[in-house]
């Protein structure tokens, strides 16, 4: 499963940077500025698109904080076709993203990845990761089985 995103450091704006406090997040890749929202952080993070409008919410339920949501930061395309979602009041989203990462490899994103964004009990927005099974080429690449939905675009 893909563990971790990146985007340009200039696809933020700098409101949005300020006030979830992203500089911590930064990375140089070859002279390059880039944000990186990695699930293994202590406060795992996703940059999401909703309604016309950049958010940061938090990915997943990975820490228990919600009873309500499933304790994972993925879910299922499988599962969001079959309903699972839809008493949660879950919309679906897109989640921008230049690289992603898994098992120790980065690779290219040309649009983003699709996700669910549902509230919890306590009405904070999170989202997770929409996957599938992995294309050969994704399974060859980082020996995972599951890979996330790409918009327009198939790897």
């Amino acid at each position: 499963m893909c563990v971790g995103i990146a985007l340009a450091w200039s696809e933020l704006p700098t409101d949005l940077i300020r006030r979830h406090n992203l500089e911590r997040r930064v990375h140089d890749r070859g002279g390059e500025r880039e944000v990186r929202f990695l699930y293994r952080d202590r406060q795992p993070r996703l940059p999401i698109w909703r309604d016309g409008r950049l958010q940061i919410v938090r990915w997943g339920n990975g820490r228990d904080q919600s009873r309500l949501l499933p304790p994972t930061g993925w879910t299922w395309q499988a599962t969001v076709e079959d309903g699972y979602w839809r008493n949660l009041d879950a919309v679906l989203v897109d989640i921008p993203a230049a690289l992603g990462f898994e098992r120790g490899v980065w690779f290219r994103i040309r649009q983003g990845i699709r996700g669910v964004l549902v509230p919890d009990e306590h009405g904070v927005a999170v989202a997770y990761m929409i996957c599938e099974p992995s294309s050969h080429y994704y399974q060859i690449m980082t020996r995972s089985s599951r890979m996330p939905i790409l918009i327009e675009e198939r790897i």
